[in-house]
């Protein structure tokens, strides 16, 4: 059945590209394919962004991260209990259909499904009630204001088209749980799903029904997924492409010298750091050593992260001492001191924990963070000079995760941005925190600390920023001290556009807007 609809949907693509002529296209090329179109499907920054030229939420955040309406014009926090929302009337969807309240109140009710991927980007949601057909109220657990923020990622589904496509639970690409939605979509967004062939070309066209002042001036958007960077870059160099996300690095000079073309680049907001495997056994039935901090400790003293930054990532990373980029409310620079590589002390840890000669299996993907198969290599090898037997298993995102995020994996990587919060309660309440309902869901390691937990409740609950953002402060440096991750640094990141591109709106989430972007005329 899959061929059958991968071969229509490439022939549909094929006439779409005959009918196009003339027509103002933006041809994108990005590292790796968005995982479904289902954006309940997994907590995935790159394919929430590309699912947002479709899908929208009740508020959305300006360029400058400022929140202000989208499909809701107005909202009020009730009693400290409750968000009364104002919707936007006149809204259609996709297919025709008008938005109203009772699609908030299945959006919602879909998004913290226990069995949503995504549940965890709204951990102080309690539920949703109908006021009227334009008033939604949406009870939370506590009155904090980047409920809001986590709002912007929520987008709304028609709820009489989930019924009507048995969608009414989400999808889950790590459980590789598949659906009508992670196919299909009816969003109220600039763009509307033209075609989609996985792993070749996702076709979208504009909507010209959209409710919002037009700013863009693209007809048609090509997205052709291209893992290979010397690939994505040769056809940008041609012409085939007119704009790639995540150029590499290591191409950045010769781009910036080649005629016609333009590059942007500057520091993610995203930390990449290690995490463990921290249940009482590893995989193969072993008692976990990586419960002892010594090991911890071992581990991190064999980064030698300055390597790393120089070599690796060619001096354009921000080798980090703490889990959350400077940028992030709750960093401090006090804690971003990255821990001194000495991989004597390494060993005399390892044998003082009696795990001299450790192995392991060290989880890499080739295809997310920049030049991570790179630093996995490097890693493997700063390990191995500490002591540690690690055991390199990479390979593709698309089969990594579900591996990661069922925590069969002695050690693994991970990147948070903090998105869409930008604020630490996001690494705290969804990475660092316990897993409990809608708190945790990104530890995949397991792991478990309570006094952790109780900080983490506390911001939630306080309404003075800078006491909150002291908590959080507080709750990095038990982190820390703990060594329940690693962090290795913050990314660069760099588009590069061909002078069709006149403007494109890049800030450092590294999310595409091409709802503001403009082609040259």
């Amino acid at each position: 059945m899959k061929t059958l609809r991968s071969t229509l949907l490439a022939c549909t693509a094929l006439l779409a590209m005959g009918t196009a002529a003339g027509a103002e296209t933006l041809r994108w090329a990005g590292q790796r394919d968005i995982f479904s179109l289902d954006p309940y499907s997994y907590g995935s920054t790159s394919n929430l962004a590309f699912l947002n030229h479709i899908y929208e939420g009740l508020v959305r955040y300006t360029p400058e991260f400022e929140v202000v309406p989208a499909l809701a014009t107005e909202w009020e926090l009730i009693d400290n209990k409750v968000w009364r929302f104002k919707l936007r009337q006149g809204v259609a969807f996709h297919d025709g259909s008008e938005f109203n309240a009772d699609d908030v109140i299945a959006s919602m009710a879909r998004v913290s499904d226990p069995t949503s991927p995504l549940r965890g980007n709204i951990p102080l949601f309690v539920g949703a009630k109908k006021v009227d057909d334009f008033t939604v109220d949406l009870e939370v657990s506590a009155p904090n204001p980047l409920f809001l923020n986590d709002m912007t990622n929520i987008f709304m589904f028609d709820g009489q088209w989930l019924v009507d496509n048995n969608s009414e639970k989400p999808t889950d690409v790590g459980g590789q749980v598949e659906g009508y939605t992670t196919y299909n979509t009816n969003g109220t967004g600039p763009f509307m799903l033209d075609s989609r062939v996985p792993d070749s070309k996702t076709v979208l066209v504009v909507n010209d029904g959209w409710w919002d002042e037009k700013q863009h001036n693209i007809d048609r958007i090509e997205f052709t997924p291209i893992s290979s960077a010397a690939t994505r870059v040769a056809a940008l160099l041609s012409g085939e492409i007119d704009l790639i996300d995540a150029a590499p690095i290591q191409d950045l000079a010769r781009l910036e010298a080649s005629p016609g073309i333009k590059v942007d680049k500057r520091s993610d907001l995203r930390t990449i750091s290690i995490a463990f495997n921290r249940k009482e056994k590893l995989a193969d039935g072993r008692d976990n050593p990586f419960n002892d901090i010594r090991v911890r400790q071992a581990f991190d003293h064999a980064i030698d992260r300055d390597l790393l930054h120089r070599r690796v990532m060619r001096g354009l990373s921000h080798p980090a001492g703490t889990l959350v980029a400077p940028e992030i409310p709750g960093y401090s620079a006090e804690l971003d001191t990255p821990t001194e590589y000495d991989p004597e002390l390494s060993q005399k840890l390892l044998a003082e924990a009696g795990q001299t000669g450790l192995s392991f299996t060290y989880l890499c993907m080739n295809d997310e963070s920049v030049n991570e198969e790179d630093v996995c290599s490097a890693m493997v090898n700063m390990l191995s000079r500490a002591g540690f037997k690690p055991v390199l298993d990479i390979a593709p995102r698309a089969v990594q995760a579900p591996k990661r995020s069922s925590g069969n994996s002695d050690v693994y990587m991970l990147g948070w941005a903090n998105e869409p919060t930008l604020d630490a309660y996001s690494m705290l309440v969804q990475v660092l925190s316990t897993r409990d309902g809608a708190a945790g869901v990104a530890n995949y390691g397991g792991w478990s600390y309570p006094a952790l937990d109780q900080m983490v409740t506390a911001a939630a609950n306080e309404l003075d920023r800078d006491k909150r953002l002291a908590i959080e402060t507080e709750a990095l440096k038990l982190a820390k001290e703990e060594v329940i991750m690693i962090p290795l640094h913050q990314q660069p990141m760099a588009w590069a556009m061909t002078d069709k591109i006149e403007d494109v709106t890049i800030r450092a989430d590294n999310k595409p807007r091409h709802w503001l972007t403009r082609l040259a005329d």
